[in-house]
C-alpha cells in the first residue's frame, strides 16, 4: 500500500468529524477466512463443523492471517514494551497469545505470537495489532526489522512465506502419531515442538479449538503440499474430513475467543501520530445496533474479554499503569448468548413473510462489520455488547459472544439483543430493514464445558 497517497486514518476523521462515522460507514468486508483461495466448502459446511468433534478436522490456515516476521536484537524488549504478557522465558519454540492496550489501558487488539529463534519471532493474526507492532518497530528506536505477509487477498498473486495447518479432534493425537512414527509430543497448551512429517521438519504448536485437543502446523510454503497430502491420506484411517473456509469461521463462537472487539485507536493525543501513519481503509468496518456517536463506548479493556489471567504486571508497558489501577474496578464479563429458536426464525421468515423485513442474518456467520456490535439489554438498560455471532452445528443454537455487565453475566440469566441498525449504515451489505430485538439467555464462554473447565485452564507456557 502506497502510505502517500492513501489517506490516513488520523485525516478520514478530521474530514468526517467523527471516528465513528468514518469506520460505520467503511465498506471493508467483514471476514475472508481465506475465501477464493480455501474452498468454502469440501463436503458441507455442517459436517465439517463436526468434524473437530467427531474425528479430525484438516483445516488451511494459510491464507486469511497476516503475519508480521520481527528479528533482531531488541525483538524481546520491544514486544515485551507493548504487550501486557509475562515474557519471562520467551523464545525459541515458545509462544503465546499476544495482548496490547493502548495507553488508558483499553484493548487495541490480539494474535498470536510464535518464539522462532532467541531474538526473532511471528505475530500472527488480525492486522489490529500487528499495525500497532509494525508501527512501533518502524518508528521507535528498537534494534528490529519487521517483514510483513499479508492475507492472500492483499498479497498480489504470490504465495505465502509459510503454509499454516490446523489437525483437531479426537482422532489427532493418533495421527500426529502415525506421521510422525513416535508418540505424541509432551509440550503444554500452546507449547511447540518439531515434528518430522514425510521426511521434512514442521514446526507445530500445541493448539486447539473448540475445546478439542491439536496441533497448528508451519513451515515453508514450498512443502506445504507435500506435508497436506501425508496429513490428508494418513489421516483417512481416522475419518479426517478437510474443512473448508464457511465451517472454519464458526470455530471461535465454540471456543469463546471474539475475534473483532473494537480497537481502542481512535482517541488520545498518544496515538496521534499512530492514526496518521495508519490508511483509514486499514481501520476496519463498524457494524451492529449499537450507536453512539462517541467512539469509547465501543472500548474494551482486556479484564472485559476475560485476558486477566494474561496480564502481568511483572514488566513495564504501555498502559500499564491504566491496567493496574482498573484491576480492582467493577467490569464486564465475557459470556456465550444464546439466542431464542422462535426469535431467530422470526428475523429469518421476515425474507418470505408479510410485515417488516428484518436484518439479513447468514448462516453461519452472521457478522457483517469487522466488529459487529449490537446491544444488549435487561429491561430498558443497556447491559453489554454482543461481538459476534452465529449458528453451532453442534449445539443446534445460534448464539454470540458477548462482554456483558457483572449483574447479568450468571448462566441462566435472560436479556435481549437489538438485531439491525438505526440508524442504518451505507456499508454495501447493509439493506433496507427493521430493528427486531432477539431474546437470548446468558451462559458461560467457551460454551463446551470441557473447554472451559480443563482446556483453557491449562496454563500457555
Amino acid at each position: 500500500m502506497d502510505r502517500a497517497t492513501t489517506e490516513s486514518l488520523q485525516t478520514a476523521i478530521d474530514r468526517a468529524g467523527n471516528a465513528v462515522d468514518v469506520i460505520r460507514n467503511q465498506s471493508t468486508r467483514a471476514f475472508s477466512h481465506g475465501l477464493g483461495f480455501v474452498p468454502a466448502e469440501f463436503t458441507n459446511w455442517r459436517e465439517e463443523a463436526l468434524a473437530w468433534h467427531n474425528s479430525c478436522a484438516l483445516l488451511d490456515q494459510s491464507h486469511h492471517m497476516t503475519d508480521l516476521f520481527i528479528e533482531g536484537p531488541d525483538t524481546v524488549r520491544m514486544l515485551e514494551h507493548l504487550g501486557v504478557n509475562s515474557f519471562t522465558g520467551f523464545g525459541k519454540d515458545r509462544a503465546k497469545q499476544f495482548v496490547a492496550v493502548n495507553h488508558d489501558g483499553f484493548y487495541i487488539g490480539d494474535s498470536v505470537l510464535f518464539g522462532l529463534d532467541d531474538d526473532s519471532a511471528d505475530l500472527v493474526g488480525r492486522r489490529t495489532v500487528i499495525d500497532w507492532v509494525e508501527f512501533n518497530a518502524r518508528s521507535g528506536d528498537w534494534d528490529v526489522t519487521v517483514d510483513r505477509d499479508p492475507q492472500s487477498v492483499q498479497r498480489g498473486g504470490r504465495p505465502p512465506r509459510l503454509y499454516r495447518f490446523e489437525i483437531q479432534g479426537p482422532s489427532a493425537g493418533p495421527l500426529v502419531e502415525k506421521l510422525t512414527g513416535q508418540p505424541i509430543p509432551d509440550v503444554k497448551f500452546f507449547g511447540m515442538a518439531t515434528l518430522t512429517i514425510a521426511g521434512r521438519e514442521v514446526r507445530a504448536l500445541r493448539h486447539g479449538m473448540a475445546g478439542q485437543v491439536g496441533f497448528e502446523l508451519f513451515g515453508p510454503w514450498e512443502e506445504g503440499a507435500e506435508i497436506y497430502e501425508a496429513i490428508r491420506t494418513s489421516g483417512e484411517e481416522f475419518g479426517i474430513k478437510q474443512v473448508g473456509a464457511v465451517a472454519y469461521s464458526t470455530a471461535n463462537l465454540e471456543s469463546g475467543w471474539i475475534p473483532g472487539p473494537m480497537p481502542a485507536i481512535f482517541t488520545g493525543a498518544d496515538l496521534a501520530a499512530y492514526r496518521d501513519w495508519l490508511p483509514a481503509t486499514s481501520a476496519g468496518s463498524l457494524g451492529g445496533s449499537l450507536y453512539s456517536r462517541d467512539i469509547t463506548d465501543y472500548y474494551v479493556t482486556p479484564y472485559d474479554l476475560g485476558y486477566e489471567r494474561l496480564v502481568k504486571f511483572d514488566h513495564d508497558f504501555v498502559g500499564r499503569e491504566a491496567l493496574r489501577a482498573r484491576a480492582d474496578e467493577p467490569h464486564r464479563h465475557k459470556v456465550t448468548l444464546v439466542w431464542h429458536p422462535d426469535d431467530i426464525a422470526k428475523v429469518l421468515a421476515s425474507l418470505w413473510t408479510p410485515g417488516p423485513t428484518y436484518k439479513y442474518f447468514n448462516i453461519p456467520k452472521a457478522r457483517y462489520g469487522q466488529f459487529q456490535m449490537d446491544t444488549v439489554l435487561s429491561e430498558d438498560r443497556q447491559v453489554g455488547i454482543s461481538m459476534d455471532c452465529g449458528y453451532v452445528v453442534r449445539d443446534q443454537a445460534v448464539v454470540s459472544l458477548a462482554v456483558v455487565d457483572e449483574a447479568v453475566a450468571r448462566p441462566g440469566t435472560e436479556v435481549r439483543v437489538v438485531w439491525g441498525e438505526s440508524p442504518r449504515s451505507v456499508k454495501p451489505g447493509v439493506e433496507p430493514h427493521e430493528q427486531t430485538e432477539i431474546r437470548a439467555t446468558v451462559e458461560s464462554a467457551p460454551l463446551d464445558p470441557f473447554a472451559r473447565t480443563k482446556y483453557r485452564s491449562a496454563p500457555q507456557s
